[in-house]
Parts: structure tokens; C-alpha cells; sequence
């Protein structure tokens, strides 16, 4: 055949390139087509809305979506998460479990040892997993709980797939709560009648003008903002540039309360108020002193909209039986406040419309009901709850919470549960006496302590010892405590089944493990703003799916199909189809108030935006007409003193928010002769958890010597010899990680900090292995914040540090397992 010379070049580069590209890097129909074809894609992500150049069916380059004004460089590790060296290419069963399946040694867990099979092999060894619990023990031995945040998208919703599908085989344990707001979420319907910490607040807008003290208490949203539970907007940060410019004029007084300078506080230039590691609760309770004492309360408000106040003084002025008054004198030695600048806060707050806003951290430490509920009694006090600008806030940080509701309607999801009028195969209901629910956090001592009983909510939980475990988009071994705990509590269970789309650390402690595709090689819709429902984004399938992945829903469709409910699984759709069903329902229930295209039109331009919202006040109706409007607490009042939490009779958590000292603290408080450090271990600012900390592109740019970084004050480092960039190990009596330094003037001396989501990677899989990159949850305690949550305590963990001597160990979890063959 003739060809001309251009075209034969042409022919013959594109021939280079692809030859120059191993074929696993190239989606399947460029393979096929094998020519120059360019497209931009419109995406959704955590991290925000994107699009995408897709040369030859390679992602080449990502751009922030036009009409994100605020978009996160967090975006920039999006082309490292797809083609990550620790993506997961092929289905793989651990090579231990494969030969002896249930009576496999347990201890060999995490030695990432791995056998390829084919999608067939593992899909069968997964269901024949499933009829074997299920026939030999039943519902109480599966765990399926841990679901986590999800990849983004309404209808590949990783987490609703599993629960559906497994449901429909048969029952299973599952959880209750979450690690992100775990004793947040079960104390606050008691104190202000919901959880409040996934609840809408006061508009920006209003904040902004009515305004006269804004308070960041633990509350950093300026980092935490960059991320949403669905596609995230970054319209919040609008608010917070036009703040920074009223902090510049002196028009608003903002403070930081924080035992660190927070990029919230270095962003605006505001004040900051240094206080001790988990001392808020002392620090509140002298400001209600001084706020009672001085007579500077709303007594108002407290009668009309409040209950048990009268309670809860006499704790306050020492009149029961510790005999402590709550002076600011007896805060002062706690948390490291002065007396005289306690007194001074408390008048501050009370001369001012005043607004709270608490972030989610102090929650996650022992007792980390008490300073949510020690908050709202301020705001009480204050009595501005409910008024513009004033009252509280637990949110703020969010999802762009505070950007006011569209009022448009959102598209719906994949259902999570099994459809009404059907069965499971199994339709066991005996849980031979476990509790069908455990608290999330709790999950490790269910196994290590099976059959014991807890106190939990109000109830008694009796722990399942169960035998499986089921993971799907969730890495587990990101977001619980106490590693070292955690290999013991993995080795009492008999089958672990992961599906993800990168080797976590979960994978490697699991049998089973399935590659899912990323929730760039699928199509899908998202939310575009979890709250302020701004649109709807289009998820257009950027590429095929890399080696052997597929996507959740092909994953259980053929899982289902293995006990013939397929059909039932998926309702006789397909991806597409599903899709436009969810998007033509969300058309249909927006008629006549918001104007949608077609679903082909929607496809091919995108994206459908919808007007912003109106500004609106939390508590606002409440304050109008407590009675009409009444909370959804016991009372319907805002609750001081809680009748209900009083009757558990728990030793931790009683009637009325109190100070109770943790069983490790820095700054004086126990163990800190033996350790020398608070460790806080915050959300990241440069990754969502655990998620893109395998993009390699992204981690460079905070990584040192490829570890992740522990920040440490200046002086701190000098005593102990260490200089900016250098390898240290950080460790106590749990756990042990080699980290670099990254020193730093925003954290005062005997605090460091590990942002949470680091990829644990352990030497080995023996228990006391050091890390060699950098969880701080190896070192994190793993007990209950109170009887009532049960909830994550890894604020209350402190630890030493010293230069790492020696040739370190090279970080080991970013790659793939090792492939054995039999």
C-alpha cells in the first residue's frame, strides 16, 4: 500500500509511542485504534471537579474545572493515583490462605506474599467463603462494616454495593458510628437534638456581617476544606478571603484556639490562644465561671430555652463532691492559660455577638464527648444560639458547609439495601446472643475479646468473634488505632476479603484481595456541593480500566450471580443505564423548580448548575418558637444536665460535660515524665486520608527522604540533635516509625504532629515491626472515648523521638505484593 512520507513518519511516531508504553498503561481501546486521539473529560472528585486531556487513551494533563475559583493542588496527584505503582492489577489470594484456606497460619498476614488467580478463581473462592460462614457459623461470624469514604459518584458508591450484594446472601455484623466524629455524633443529640456535625450551619454570608467574635476552636478550615464528601465545590474560601481582608481592618476579632498555629490562623493573620493538649474542657469550665460569677450569662435564654442548668452549677462551684471550683486559678495549672487571660476570654465572649466554631479533633480523644457538650453550654450561656452570627457551630470545616442550599434536589444512589418483598439466601437471624452491631472503633477488641459485654449508647454490646471480614473502598489499616493491636486482632479472623484499586495496607493483611478500577475508568454522576447542592457533575470515563480491574458493580453483579441474584442485584440495568435513571430522577423531582436537560444533552455539555441559596441561620426557628420548633432531644430544650445520659450511670460520662484527666497527657498530666510528647495526628492537608498518598507526584511535595513529615517545634529538634530533614524515630510503648523532620515555629515545644492517612509500611509483618514510613495510628491508643460513644481516642497518645542512626529501612508501601508462583 502507497503512503505518503509525512504519513509514514507519522505512522511510525505514533508506532514509538507506542512501543515506548507498556500496553498495561494504555486503556484498551487506544490499543485496539492505536492513533493520535485527543479528548478533554469532565471528572468529579473529592478534591473537586475536573478536566481531563486523554491522549490515546492516557490521562495527560488535569485542569480544575472553570468554575471552581478555589481548586486544591490536591488535584495535581490525580494522574499518580490512576497509574500508581501500587495499583492493584490483578485479582490476587494471599499464598498461605490459598493452600490451606481458613486454617491457614495467621501470623503470615502482611508478609505480602500473593498468588495471581483469574477473576473466576477469586470470585469463587469469595462466595465459597461467604456459603461457608454463613452454613458453619452464621450471621454473627461476617463483619461487613467498613465501608470508609468511598470513591466519589452516586452510582459507583463502593460501599452500597457490597452491603447490597452480601445482603442479599445473607445477614452479617455491621457498625455503628465513624472514626471522623464518632463521640461528636452520639452526644450531641442529647445536648442540641441532632449530631450537628453533619448538619447545615449559619451562612458565611451572615457570619461575615453580623458577626463581632468569630472563634476557631480546634477548627482548621482552610485546610480541611480543600476535600467533600462529594464533589467538592471550594465555594467556602471565597468567605474566608473576604474574612482574612475584615481580620486586616480589625472588623472582625477572630481567634484560634488551638495548641498549634493552624494554616486557618497563618491564613487570616488572626489571633491565636495557645492551650495545653486536651485541657479545652478545664479552659471552658473556668470561662462559665467567670461568665456565672460576673453575672455576664443570659439567664434569659438558660430558662427559657434550656434545661438542667441548675444541675450543673454546683459542679461548677465545687459544691459537689470533688469540692473543686472551676476557677480560672485552678484551669491556669491545667491548661497552661493564664488566670488572668481565662478572665479576660470569658468577658470578650460576652461583651460580643459571638460565633463557635469547633472542629471535629478534640472530639477524638478519651472523653471526647465532654468538650462538644462543654461547648454548648457556653453558646448557652451566651445565649446567642439561634441569633445571626452567634451561637455554635461543629461543622464549618466541612464540605463547605456554611455556603447556603440551592434547594435543588441531588441525584439519588445505587441502593444500599436488599429490595422490599425480597429475601437473602440466608435468612438467619440468629446471632447465637452477639450484637449485630458493634461500635466502629471497637472493632480490633471484638475480636481480641470476643463474647465480652460493653456498655455502648445506652445499651449492652456483646462483642461478635467474627470469623470474616469484608473491606471494600475502605482501608482500614489507615483509620484505626494501635497497629501493633491490630495484627494480633487480624490474626483471630479466618478470611479477609479486600477490594480496592491500590495495594493499602488493608490489602496486604487480607486473603482475598480484588482490583477495582478508580473512579476514573467509570462512568458515573456526583453532587457538585454536598451541601450546597450547586449542580450536578458528569463523571465520564476517562480511560478503560487498567489491567484486570473492573468496577464494584461488575464485581458483585458477578459475585451475586454465583447464588443467582444478579438480576435482582442490578434490576435488569447496566452502568449507563443506571446513570441516567439516577440523573432523569433528579430531573423529574427538580420540574418545575429548576430547569435540567435531557440526560443525552446533561452527557455531552457536563455539567447542570443551579442558582446559590439564601442565606439561613442555624437554630434560628428553635430560638422563634422553642415549643413549635422544638430540639430533638428528650426535653426538646437545649440540655445542660441529660436525665437520659445520667440514668446509664457511666462512670465516664455523666449527667453534665465534666473534667475528666486522660489516662496520658502531655504538659504534666500522666505518663508525660515518660514520654515527652503530645502526638497529634490531624487530618492532611495535601491528601484526603489515606487516599493519594500512593500518588507519588503528590507525596514528593511534602515527603522527606520519602517519609512522611513529623513537624516539630525548632528547640524541640535542637535538644535532641536534630536538624531539619533528618530521619527520626518516633515510638512508644505500642508502636514504633521512622518519619522526617520537618521543624517548624507553628508548633510549640512538646508538641509534634503525623497527619493521619500516612500508608502504614511496616518492615515485616511480625508485631513491634517499626514502620518505615510513617502512621502515626502505630503509635495511636485504641480505647473507647466513653461508655456512652465508644469512639476513636488517638488525640490521647503521647510519645518520644530521637535521630534515627543507622541505614534505614526503605519505605516498602507503595509497591505491589509479592507475586508467588505455584
Amino acid at each position: 500500500m502507497k503512503q505518503s512520507r509525512r504519513q509514514f513518519l507519522k505512522n511510525m511516531s505514533a508506532m514509538a509511542a507506542t512501543f515506548a508504553m507498556p500496553n498495561f498503561l494504555i486503556a484498551k481501546s487506544a490499543v485496539a485504534k492505536q492513533e493520535n486521539l485527543t479528548e478533554w473529560k469532565i471528572s468529579g472528585s473529592h478534591w473537586g471537579a475536573i478536566r481531563a486531556k486523554v491522549i490515546n487513551g492516557r490521562v495527560e494533563e488535569i485542569r480544575p474545572f472553570e468554575y471552581d475559583q478555589y481548586p486544591t493542588e490536591m488535584i495535581k496527584g490525580i494522574k499518580g493515583l490512576i497509574y500508581s505503582e501500587a495499583r492493584i492489577r490483578y485479582p490476587m489470594v494471599r499464598l498461605d490462605w490459598l493452600k490451606n484456606r481458613e486454617k491457614s497460619d495467621k501470623t503470615h498476614r502482611g508478609d505480602n506474599r500473593f498468588v495471581r488467580v483469574t477473576w473466576d478463581e477469586a470470585l469463587d473462592l469469595f462466595y465459597q467463603e461467604l456459603e461457608r460462614i454463613q452454613q458453619n457459623y452464621g450471621p454473627w461470624a461476617l463483619h461487613t462494616g467498613n465501608v470508609g469514604w468511598r470513591s466519589t459518584g452516586q452510582f459507583h458508591s463502593c460501599g452500597n454495593h457490597m452491603i447490597r450484594a452480601i445482603g442479599m446472601h445473607g445477614r452479617s455484623v455491621s457498625t455503628a458510628g465513624d472514626y471522623s466524629t464518632g463521640a461528636g455524633q452520639t452526644i450531641m443529640p442529647y445536648v442540641l437534638g441532632s449530631t450537628e456535625v453533619y448538619s447545615q450551619g449559619t451562612s458565611w454570608e451572615i457570619i461575615l456581617k453580623e458577626s463581632e467574635n468569630i472563634i476557631f476552636w480546634a477548627s482548621d478550615p482552610v485546610k480541611n476544606l480543600q476535600v467533600g464528601w462529594n464533589c467538592e465545590t471550594h465555594e467556602a474560601y471565597k468567605y474566608l478571603e473576604q474574612l482574612k481582608q475584615k481580620v486586616e481592618k480589625n472588623a472582625i476579632n477572630v481567634i484560634s484556639v488551638d495548641p498549634v498555629k493552624t494554616k486557618t490562623q497563618n491564613y487570616l493573620g488572626c489571633k491565636h490562644q495557645y492551650i495545653n493538649p486536651q485541657t479545652d474542657v478545664p479552659f471552658m469550665l473556668a470561662i462559665a465561671y467567670v461568665l456565672y460569677t460576673e453575672k455576664l450569662y443570659d439567664e434569659k435564654f438558660i430558662k427559657v430555652y434550656t434545661v438542667g442548668f441548675e444541675k450543673f452549677i454546683p459542679y461548677l462551684l465545687g459544691k459537689t463532691e470533688d469540692k473543686v471550683a472551676k476557677t480560672p486559678e485552678w484551669a491556669e495549672k491545667i491548661c497552661g492559660i493564664s488566670a488572668q487571660k481565662i478572665s479576660e476570654f470569658a468577658r470578650m465572649l460576652a461583651g460580643k455577638r459571638t460565633q463557635l466554631i469547633f472542629g471535629w479533633a478534640i472530639q477524638r480523644q478519651q472523653h471526647g464527648e465532654q468538650p462538644y457538650w462543654m461547648g454548648a453550654v457556653l453558646a448557652a450561656m451566651l445565649g446567642q444560639i439561634g441569633l445571626a452570627g452567634g451561637g455554635i457551630s461543629y461543622a464549618h470545616h466541612y464540605s463547605s458547609i456554611g455556603v447556603p442550599e440551592s434547594g435543588a434536589a441531588m441525584p439519588g444512589a445505587f441502593p444500599l439495601n436488599v429490595d422490599e418483598g425480597q429475601t437473602p439466601k440466608y435468612d438467619n437471624h440468629n446471632y447465637n446472643g452477639y450484637s449485630a452491631i458493634i461500635p466502629v472503633a471497637r472493632a480490633s477488641d471484638s475480636l481480641l475479646h470476643a463474647g465480652e459485654t460493653i456498655n455502648f449508647n445506652g445499651q449492652k454490646i456483646v462483642y461478635a468473634p467474627y470469623k470474616m471480614a469484608i473491606f471494600t473502598g475502605c482501608n482500614q489499616w489507615h483509620r484505626h488505632s494501635e497497629r501493633n493491636k491490630m495484627k494480633k486482632a487480624f490474626q483471630k479472623l479466618e478470611t479477609i476479603v479486600s477490594i480496592n484499586y491500590s495495594w493499602t495496607a488493608t490489602c496486604r493483611f487480607s486473603d482475598i484481595v480484588l482490583p477495582a478500577c478508580t473512579p476514573f475508568e467509570r462512568n458515573d454522576i456526583d453532587a457538585y456541593g454536598s451541601y450546597s447542592n450547586r449542580g450536578v457533575i458528569a463523571m465520564q470515563k476517562l480511560i478503560d480500566p487498567l489491567y484486570d480491574s473492573r468496577s464494584d458493580f461488575e464485581i458483585f453483579k458477578e459475585l451475586c450471580r454465583r447464588f443467582g441474584k444478579e438480576k435482582e442485584y442490578c434490576r435488569n440495568m447496566d452502568e449507563m443505564e443506571w446513570v441516567e435513571k439516577l440523573y432523569e430522577d433528579c430531573r423529574k423531582e427538580n420540574e418545575g423548580k429548576f430547569a435540567m436537560p435531557s440526560f443525552q444533552k446533561f452527557w455531552q455539555i457536563g455539567y447542570v448548575l443551579f442558582p446559590e441559596g439564601k442565606p439561613w441561620v442555624r437554630h434560628a426557628d428553635f430560638r422563634d418558637d422553642p415549643e413549635l420548633h422544638a430540639l430533638g432531644t428528650p426535653s426538646g430544650f437545649i440540655e445542660i444536665y441529660s436525665n437520659k445520659i445520667a440514668s446509664f450511670n457511666y462512670e465516664n460520662c455523666k449527667g453534665h460535660p465534666m473534667w475528666f484527666e486522660k489516662s496520658e497527657r502531655s504538659h504534666g498530666g500522666p505518663k508525660s515524665e515518660q514520654f515527652k510528647f503530645w502526638l497529634q495526628s490531624v487530618h492532611p492537608d495535601k491528601r484526603l486520608h489515606s487516599q493519594l498518598c500512593e500518588s507519588k507526584e503528590l507525596r514528593d511535595t511534602y515527603s522527606i527522604q520519602d517519609r512522611e513529615p513529623l513537624f516539630i517545634n525548632p528547640d524541640d529538634a535542637k535538644q535532641l540533635g536534630i536538624a531539619h530533614g533528618d530521619l527520626v524515630r518516633v515510638y512508644n510503648d505500642r508502636g514504633q516509625a521512622i518519619v522526617g523532620a520537618h521543624l517548624s515555629d507553628d508548633y510549640p515545644t512538646g508538641v509534634v504532629r503525623l497527619q493521619e492517612g500516612a500508608w502504614y509500611s511496616p518492615l515485616d509483618e511480625k508485631i513491634g515491626s517499626i514502620d518505615t514510613y510513617g502512621d502515626p495510628n502505630t503509635m495511636t491508643l485504641d480505647i473507647g472515648s466513653s461508655d456512652l460513644a465508644q469512639a476513636v481516642s488517638a488525640n490521647t497518645c503521647l510519645v518520644n523521638i530521637e535521630k534515627f542512626n543507622g541505614n534505614a529501612p526503605k519505605p516498602n508501601g507503595f509497591t505491589g505484593p509479592i507475586e508467588v508462583k505455584i
